[in-house]
């Protein structure tokens, strides 16, 4: 199977069949530390482990880095121009999303994957875009929530006003919503989008790591 992983302010992803060696740090690649890599990053590393090929596409964050950066023999990073080759809040984010479904389009024509999984609802719109264009089958996890955040923080919610919109329309038009707790499930549901359609798989632990 080629699975693509797209959390689009910094990663995306797609897979096929095979095995794999853990994948490194994402600061190694590039990515800004936080929960939301090391997800992806686990992720792309237990699926090249089940023997898929992973592509991550993330948005070019610096001038210098490589278009690709192979992590193991299963799983590849590639870094896309989309705005400026420059660390980018990531609520300012949303105008360059057309720019990268466009490059993922390409990308999708020329390897096409068995299925794309996107992360965070900035990927989920780039991602949604490609992927209708193209036919491909799409999962989406959302991470968090805008309208959580909003109930949260009220006037100190810096996201971009369009964002729970945009997170109705990607958990409408995708094909599965991957949720992490039953909370987010209820909260999606409330957002209209059907229960049927959602499924949770909750974060693990590395137990290596971690004793």
């Amino acid at each position: 199977m080629t699975a693509d992983y797209a959390p689009v302010p910094r990663a995306c992803c797609r897979s096929r069949s095979s095995r794999s060696t853990p994948v490194p740090s994402p600061r190694s690649a590039g990515w800004t530390a936080g929960g939301q890599n090391v997800h992806v990053a686990a992720l792309a590393s237990a699926l090249a482990a089940r023997g898929h090929r992973v592509t991550v596409h993330t948005r070019r964050a610096a001038p210098d880095l490589p278009d690709r950066v192979r992590l193991d023999e299963r799983v590849q990073v590639h870094h896309v121009t989309a705005g400026p080759a420059e660390p980018v809040p990531k609520d300012r984010l949303l105008p360059y999303m057309d720019e990268f479904a466009r490059v993922l389009v390409r990308e999708w024509r020329a390897r096409t994957p068995d299925v794309v999984h996107s992360h965070y609802w900035m990927s989920g719109l780039a991602s949604l875009g490609a992927t209708r264009e193209l036919g491909l089958p799409l999962l989406h996890t959302f991470h968090a929530l805008g309208t959580v955040k909003r109930r949260h923080q009220g006037k100190a919610d810096t996201s971009p006003p369009e964002r729970i919109a945009c997170e109705i329309e990607v958990g409408l038009g995708c094909d599965r919503v991957v949720a992490t707790c039953r909370d987010e499930v209820s909260e999606l549901v409330r957002m209209g989008v059907p229960a049927g359609r959602i499924g949770v798989v909750p974060c693990g632990v590395d137990t290596e790591r971690f004793t």
